[in-house]
């Protein structure tokens, strides 16, 4: 047993304040009172689409053997007509030109949101559910895709890359609390208990080239992340595959920013934002909206984030 209390060996999930049955964490800090207030800043003449487009030769977890995304048809028009479809007849398959496709991918492939069943210690997962009772065959019965709601919240982004006057964060670069408390200051804004944090490192000009944008990216470190929740963010996310410096500079925790805002604080992670045309924009206060798709117990699902910029009050 490592007796070093700031070891993750020593660490245990988080349990959650709104009750043993949680399973939506730091999201129960959005009400609606919360979704009302950001909603009536809302300035809708502009939009900016914070996802990547989904592509065979995406960037994916290869190489820790996940499956890379994939697409193909499934039916086609001229492919109907030669097939034939069971109880129509030959001439309809001519004329009605018909065309269907599937998808397979890992659930942490492009923009997703990380869930509270991604990561946890020692067996359990956030709010204390054990891998014993509650992970079945085929997926975890709690924590899952399935429970997010919809989010509608206040953002707040983080633009490093303008703050330090250069294009993209150098590779393996640890954001800490001080750098995090400089940007603010900088952009004149303060994190609100129950927004969304958006970390802009500029890694995402390098996409999709698989190397430059997903290998040694730079990234909050584990102070950081308790310094973000601390002062009330709901979800962390940014433009990288992982959100958080990489390799860790932790020697006994190769993802201490995931097991802490996942396992410890219930706060849901998203990675591979597009920020660049919101930063660009210098929008640094917007309406996050997004959702989900629902997968059943997915430790990670798809997400299509936008953002409305805010007026001031």
């Amino acid at each position: 047993m490592n007796d070093n209390p700031a070891s993750g060996a020593n660490r245990q999930v988080g349990t959650s304040p709104y009750g043993p049955e949680d399973q939506i964490g730091r999201l129960n800090l959005m009400t609606p009172e919360s979704r009302q207030a950001v909603m009536s800043r809302v300035d809708a003449t502009q939009l900016f689409d914070l996802s990547v487009e989904y592509f065979i030769g995406m960037p994916s977890w290869q190489a820790i053997g996940d499956p890379p995304y994939q697409f193909w048809m499934t039916h086609s028009p001229h492919g109907t007509e030669v097939e034939g479809w069971p109880g129509i007849p030959a001439e309809l398959t001519k004329y009605i030109s018909y065309s269907g496709d599937s998808v397979l991918m890992y659930t942490h492939t492009g923009t997703h949101i990380d869930t509270l069943n991604h990561y946890g210690y020692h067996g359990k997962i956030y709010n204390n559910f054990t891998e014993r009772e509650h992970l079945g065959s085929r997926h975890w019965t709690v924590n899952g895709a399935d429970k997010f709601p919809p989010i509608a919240a206040r953002a707040v982004l983080l633009d490093f890359p303008a703050l330090r006057g250069v294009d993209v964060l150098p590779a393996s670069y640890g954001i800490t609390p001080d750098d995090i408390d400089e940007c603010l200051a900088a952009e004149g804004l303060a994190i609100q208990e129950g927004d969304v944090v958006l970390i802009r490192t500029g890694r995402m000009r390098y996409w999709p080239e698989k190397e430059a944008w997903g290998d040694n990216p730079p990234g909050i470190n584990r102070a950081a992340a308790v310094h973000l929740v601390n002062q009330g963010a709901m979800i962390v996310g940014s433009d990288t595959s992982c959100l958080e410096q990489a390799p860790a500079s932790d020697d006994d925790n190769f993802t201490p920013v995931h097991t802490f805002l996942l396992a410890e604080a219930g706060a849901p992670i998203i990675e591979a934002l597009n920020l660049e045309e919101l930063a660009a924009a210098k929008v640094y206060e917007s309406a996050f909206l997004a959702a989900n798709l629902r997968l059943r117990g997915a430790t990670g699902a798809p997400l299509r984030p936008w953002a409305f910029p805010l007026r001031k009050d």
